[in-house]
């Protein structure tokens, strides 16, 4: 995965938790999680105007 290992990995969990806190990580991954939750939503929404299209 890019190179990168387990003390590379922990490192970066490191800078995060101090950059933005211990409080503001949960907000974090809840924003996170709905924007690839939206995003999904969208590609499968013009997969299925293609298909629609394809049909006609």
């Amino acid at each position: 995965m890019f190179g990168l290992g387990t003390p590379e990995l922990l490192i970066i969990a490191l800078a995060i938790l101090l950059f933005f806190g211990a409080k503001k990580i949960p907000d974090l991954m809840k924003g996170l999680g709905s924007g690839i939750k939206e995003f999904k939503k969208a590609a499968s929404n013009e997969d299925e105007k293609d298909e629609k299209k394809k049909e006609a």
